[in-house]
């Protein structure tokens, strides 16, 4: 365990004797944890040549290689502690961890290109500047530019489902970002419309009338009108999905930061108050992998849909007034407080050398249940960086 790992362990440890109630210290604490553990996570990975951690399974590590859509993720969290943390450590691991991925910046056959690149080269590019992340970004962009269809105005997402004509899922909110950066960089304003048009078909089709979603609105491509409107990975196609809630919220939220528009805020605002006022929603903020499931209390959290929500809200509270703010706010605070606890943070060394525990992939598939996961601790680094720069302007 090198200097860095121990210096980190030990600012984490003296911040949680000092914390009490006091949300800076939380946060500081939090964040050098967080730090320890995905250095020593890079650590493990570094020899291991192209693969990626996935989770922490049985004992065992799961790996994948840039092929997965969680590819990206460890790469953009190391980038957010660096931006925090600094160090030659971290800004190296970033870079190497991010140039595993680059590869998919020519993949065309899935939505998750933007998940994969934008949090790995995006926030590469957003820190360094370097003209190379720009030019992945650009590329990675026409790929996925190549699964719009005009006629429909949306991003297929996924391929190889015969029980589906056009499938888009809520997820695929989350990869309008790199389209919007493509646009940004190149001023081609093509990929912006693309993005503004799937952000508007995915309001118009996928919410139900209290703003909750479904997880899969398949198209009819003759008449361009839902043909099935189904919750694959919840408990029921009517239910709740809580990740997907957390998508929506995230994406609606980072479309308004890009455009300006106030039906994206609108949206966004509607999905919060669902969410936060959901009577099935913990006293603590951290969901169960379905608001719906029949199970409640007796089925797994997911904190990976907690930390989702708690970036995005964080970020909400910027563009509301007043009690609204405080109210978005207190509520990712609350959350962040519980994830930072010894209930949801693994000891240094453990878990894989991941940070969250408890998480949820598929429930209904029986896959990545009660495991972390890499998209969990990326959430939630980006969650705790936001508030703490929030924090950091009172």
């Amino acid at each position: 365990m090198n200097k860095q790992i121990l210096m980190l362990a030990a600012m984490a440890a003296l911040a949680a004797g000092c914390a009490g109630n006091d949300i800076t210290r939380t946060v500081d604490g939090a964040i050098d944890k967080a730090a320890a553990q995905a250095l020593l996570m890079a650590e493990k990975y570094a020899p291991q040549d192209s693969l990626l951690p996935k989770t922490f399974e049985n004992g065992k590590d799961v790996s994948s290689d840039s092929r997965w859509w969680c590819s990206g993720f460890f790469p953009g969290e190391l980038w957010y502690l660096y931006e925090d943390r600094g160090g030659a450590a971290l800004l190296s691991y970033a870079k190497e961890f991010t140039a595993r991925v680059e590869r998919e910046k020519f993949t065309t056959d899935n939505h998750d290109v933007g998940f994969i690149l934008n949090c790995s080269f995006g926030n590469g590019w957003r820190l360094t500047g370097d003209s190379t992340y720009a030019a992945v970004l650009v590329q990675g962009a026409k790929s996925l530019a190549t699964r719009f269809n005009p006629k429909l105005g949306v991003i297929r997402s996924w391929d190889g489902h015969p029980e589906w004509q056009y499938p888009v899922i809520i997820d695929n909110m989350m990869n309008l970002e790199l389209l919007m950066e493509a646009s940004e960089i190149t001023g081609d304003s093509t990929f912006r419309a693309m993005a503004i048009s799937h952000a508007d078909k995915t309001m118009k089709w996928h919410f139900r009338p209290d703003y909750s979603s479904w997880h899969v609105v398949s198209y009819d491509t003759l008449t361009c009108v839902p043909e099935k409107r189904q919750t694959h990975q919840g408990c029921s196609d009517e239910s709740a999905w809580s990740r997907g809630q957390s998508w929506g919220l995230y994406g609606f939220t980072a479309m308004y930061r890009w455009t300006g528009f106030k039906r994206y805020l609108t949206q966004a605002v509607s999905i919060a108050d669902f969410l936060i006022g959901n009577t099935d929603m913990p006293s603590d903020g951290i969901p169960y992998w379905d608001f719906d499931c029949p199970d409640i209390p007796n089925t797994p959290r997911d904190a990976s849909a907690a930390a989702i929500m708690a970036s995005a809200l964080v970020e909400l509270s910027d563009f509301v007034d007043g009690g609204r703010s405080e109210k978005y706010l207190s509520f990712a605070e609350k959350q962040l407080k519980r994830l930072a606890s010894d209930q949801y943070t693994a000891k240094l060394g453990e878990n894989g050398c991941f940070i969250l525990k408890h998480s949820v992939g598929a429930f209904p598939l029986n896959s990545e249940v009660d495991v972390p996961l890499t998209y969990a601790d990326y959430y939630y680094v980006e969650a705790l960086t936001r508030l703490k720069k929030k924090l950091n302007k009172r």
